[in-house]
């Protein structure tokens, strides 16, 4: 990595960095939000707020510049394969609805029901519907084609 620069305001990136983050913390605040400081439009912030504040006597290092540019790059594509996996275990979900499955309830008794539907709750995990109980992909222990109903 590069040492920090100095631009003509006094600032370096540290302070740049420190600032941004300020800033962001100060507009979010009161709000809930599962960004982290990691997020691609901080990225490209602190990446032009970098550019802006550079000593022009000392730019910065072109090969620093592409490796950032890069980081920046994988960031995307791995935010695309989260969304894609995302999608993935909606549409395994899915196909479950009206089978059959036995899982573990809250108090580690084996319940069986029928599912009747899918959803995703913000978290990477499926919840499927069986009667009026929400229930987890990973609780399910066997899943049945055939709908045992009384």
């Amino acid at each position: 990595m590069t040492s920090p620069m100095s631009g003509p305001s006094g600032m370096n990136a540290a302070d740049i960095a420190k600032s941004a983050a300020t800033s962001q913390a100060k507009a979010k605040e009161g709000e809930k939000t599962s960004k982290s400081l990691g997020d691609k439009d901080t990225f490209l912030k602190l990446l032009v707020a970098q550019l802006k504040y550079q000593d022009p006597t000392k730019p910065a290092d072109s090969t620093a510049f592409l490796a950032q540019t890069a980081q920046f790059t994988q960031v995307e594509k791995l935010e695309d394969m989260v969304s894609m996996l995302q999608s993935q275990r909606m549409i395994g979900a899915s196909s479950l609805v009206g089978k059959s499955v036995t899982y573990m309830d809250d108090t580690g008794a084996t319940q069986t029901g029928v599912i009747t539907a899918a959803k995703l709750n913000g978290t990477s995990e499926p919840t499927l519907k069986v009667g009026n109980t929400d229930v987890q992909l990973s609780k399910v222990t066997e899943i049945s084609t055939d709908s045992k109903t009384a």
